[in-house]
């Protein structure tokens, strides 16, 4: 294949070096540094092995074989951050880190070769590709502790921190790391433009705000500062100025210069690992052969600027660093570029020959794993009779007079920390104040500050935590305060959460049980951001659990089966809390309790256990079936009585999860009266109903369907709301419609 620019002026300068006075391998590779010679014959290995990669990945792309040319040339000093941590420190990568993957696999005895072909075979969707299987190209390898990252901007930093959090608090809970060592640290990387990116602010507020406080943070940020995001430059001296905040140690290196970096690495890691407390590592590079294979940086860089990189080039300072130890001459470093040239071209040649994913269930395949005998199993897990009698202080609430649905929470999750030691429930005013319902009320003097905690005011943070949490083996329950503040910070669920099954084939999961507060019909206190019902930017997200219970009985199963669910297969289940049902005692009238359930004991939990996707039915009628979930399932049960003492024969049919949707009851219960009216809280537009048509318009069913939901608009305060809000009257008058 042709030569590039890179390529050319490489060979040439090496060339041209000039060798000095013979050096002890073993000793420092020039005065005043600790890489040795040998270390930096080794790294150097290692990041020619990174250039090469580009360079076949450009190769692969022509050939139609590649499909991915995002490349890490200019950055191959991160070689020296890996050589500086052990392979067991957890790592969350970004795009351009092909020299610290490729050391880190070194590091941990796998031949060079290995490393090559893994990242070989993420470039060519190769289906045997060792972490995401040909679903996308990512530095990820479950025995390497590098967590696989996609190209989501700064989106790891949250999850990086967590991760982080994690290794101090399995310590301080008494249950085992994922990362082993009890002085494990983390550390991401990422580039000079993406620390202005919202989630990497939160990620550095995060760790800066724990430390203020005295809390242990071992985390280690490295952005990798080539002075350019695509074709919009990093002003000079915004990276140094922006790092540093409170409690965050600051450190910078010449990333461009091995020892350089390698001293400001090992100074770094040091910190971190004696300290426990954050350190950034700002290592200034140069980004060689534009952004991606696409890229005419010709159309915004000067030719100035582009040969003032060149003579920054990592590759050739390292080789220039052996040249004048005397450790190598430039004959044999040229020998060993076009030895390991033609090696790194026939593995990727051989690379296209391997399989790819060829069929919709294969890719799709570790999106959402499920094992529903497991999770039947392993919900009704719960404490030893004596644990739960101090856990409840020998009020057990199964011997507790009939619960709201608050209390029905609150005492499942009682139940849950006792058994689970490694379970957190944590969020914005959830501890001391025990939530802003009073749901969570009681829990942390319970079971401590370690197991029950506040954090700060930002859910980028709490969703960050749980995601770190997560992948490190603990059980996380994080509460988002109301359903409109979701959205704050969606792409930590959507982008992170959700896909990390799918990027590492099941190989790194992130088991959580998010708790929101949500839906509308609260009163006496209002206004859309407290009484948000859109749920549809959830509900396309791919394996993503929706829970939405709406009596206390319901809300203790499911929730007990979203943390077995959590626990076994790592879901990321959302458990939506109707807020108006939180403290409601009655169905029809004043004072019948309609709406309290009792507390079933454990010894009852199996023959109870609601499996994911599975219904609730209320009635027998045959005349119609009212589908509803949350709020609705009070209302249409109050509808569906007064229709029923007019002779109708109404069902309402409770969906209780909304994904997946439990089809097979909603077609057993349509084909059952072959009327189908849909009472739908959500909008009009985007709404659960419309999933609900569609679904059974799927399924063949010939009967009549019809809905009536909330309007297409924001929730207003008092009792303006009534009129956008979804009514009893309305679906009475539904009812009446469709049955004619």
């Amino acid at each position: 294949m042709a030569r590039d620019t890179v390529e050319t002026h490489f060979t040439e300068a090496v060339a041209t070096l000039k060798a000095g006075l013979p050096r002890d391998p073993a000793g420092p590779v020039r005065e005043g540094t600790t890489l040795t010679g040998e270390q930096c014959r080794a790294l150097f290995r290692r990041q020619l092995d990174s250039r090469l990669l580009d360079i076949a990945a450009r190769w692969l792309r022509e050939q139609d074989e590649g499909f991915y040319t995002i490349g890490s040339a200019g950055h191959e000093g991160n070689a020296a951050v890996a050589a500086a941590l052990r392979p067991t420190d957890p790592a969350l990568l970004h795009y351009r880190s092909g020299a610290f993957y490729l050391t880190r696999s070194e590091q941990k005895g796998r031949l060079p070769e290995q490393g090559l072909r893994d990242v070989l075979m993420g470039l060519t969707a190769a289906a045997d590709e060792p972490i995401a299987g040909g679903r996308h190209k990512v530095f990820g390898h479950p025995e390497l502790a590098v967590i696989p990252q996609t190209s989501t901007i700064a989106s790891h930093l949250p999850r990086a921190v967590g991760v982080a959090f994690a290794i101090e608090r399995a310590r301080a809970l008494g249950v085992p790391s994922k990362w082993g060592a009890d002085d494990a640290i983390a550390v991401c990387s990422f580039g000079d433009a993406s620390i202005n990116h919202a989630s990497a602010l939160s990620g550095f507020n995060t760790a800066s705000y724990a430390t203020y406080q005295g809390q242990a943070l071992p985390i280690l940020f490295v952005c990798e500062d080539n002075g350019l995001g695509i074709s919009v430059r990093t002003p000079k001296g915004w990276v140094a100025a922006a790092a540093r905040r409170p409690g965050i140690e600051y450190f910078a290196a010449d990333g461009c210069d091995l020892a350089d970096a390698h001293d400001a690495a090992v100074r770094a890691v040091e910190h971190v690992r004696a300290r426990r407390a954050p350190a950034f590592l700002h290592l200034s590079t140069v980004r060689l052969m534009g952004h991606a294979g696409s890229d005419v940086e010709v159309a915004y860089r000067t030719q100035r600027d582009i040969r003032a990189d060149l003579a920054r080039d990592p590759l050739l300072r390292t080789a220039a660093l052996l040249v004048e130890a005397g450790l190598e001459t430039p004959q044999e470093l040229l020998k060993q570029y076009e030895s390991a040239r033609e090696h790194v071209l026939r593995i990727a040649l051989e690379t296209t020959r391997s399989p790819r994913l060829g069929t919709a269930k294969e890719i799709m395949e570790p999106i959402a794993p499920r094992r529903p005998d497991l999770i039947t199993r392993l919900s009704p897990t719960a404490a030893p009779a004596a644990v739960r009698e101090k856990a409840f202080a020998g009020a057990l609430p199964e011997h507790d007079k009939p619960l709201t649905l608050s209390l029905a929470i609150n005492r499942t999750l009682a139940d849950a920390l006792a058994v689970h030691p490694e379970m957190m429930v944590f969020g914005e005013d959830v501890a001391r104040k025990g939530g802003v319902y009073g749901v969570t009320r009681g829990l942390q003097k319970r079971f401590g500050a370690g197991q029950v905690f506040d954090t700060l005011l930002d859910e980028q943070t709490v969703l960050g935590l749980a995601l770190g949490s997560g992948v490190s083996g603990l059980l996380p329950v994080p509460e988002i305060q109301y359903l409109a503040y979701l959205h704050n910070a969606l792409d930590q669920i959507r982008g992170e959460g959700a896909t990390l099954s799918f990027f590492s084939r099941g190989a790194y999961r992130n088991p959580m049980v998010v708790r929101v507060a949500g839906y509308a019909y609260q009163k006496g206190f209002g206004g859309h951001f407290h009484n948000d019902n859109s749920v549809a930017a959830l509900r396309d997200i791919p394996g993503l659990v929706i829970a939405s219970p709406a009596r206390p009985d319901d809300a203790a199963a499911m929730l007990r089966t979203c943390l077995a669910a959590a626990r076994t297969c790592g879901s990321v289940c959302v458990f939506l809390e109707p807020i108006a049902l939180y403290h409601t005692r009655d169905l029809f009238e004043e004072g019948d309790g309609g709406w309290l359930a009792p507390y079933v004991p454990p010894s009852r939990w199996a023959e109870t256990h609601v499996p994911i996707g599975r219904a609730r039915s209320y009635g027998d009628g045959r005349d119609l079936t009212i589908v509803t979930f949350g709020n609705g399932v009070r209302m249409s049960l109050r509808a569906a009585v007064r229709l029923t003492q007019e002779g109708y024969g109404c069902r309402v049919l409770d969906l209780r999860w909304l994904a997946p949707l439990p089809l097979d009851d909603l077609l057993r219960a349509a084909e059952l009266t072959g009327k189908v009216l849909i009472a739908d809280e959500t909008r009009h537009t985007g709404g659960v109903s419309e999933g609900i048509v569609a679904e059974l318009t799927d399924a063949g069913f010939g009967g009549q369907v019809a809905r009536v939901t909330s309007a297409d608009s924001f929730i207003p305060l008092g009792a303006a709301a009534d009129h956008v809000l979804l009514s009893e009257a309305e679906i009475e008058q539904a009812a009446r419609k469709l049955l004619g």
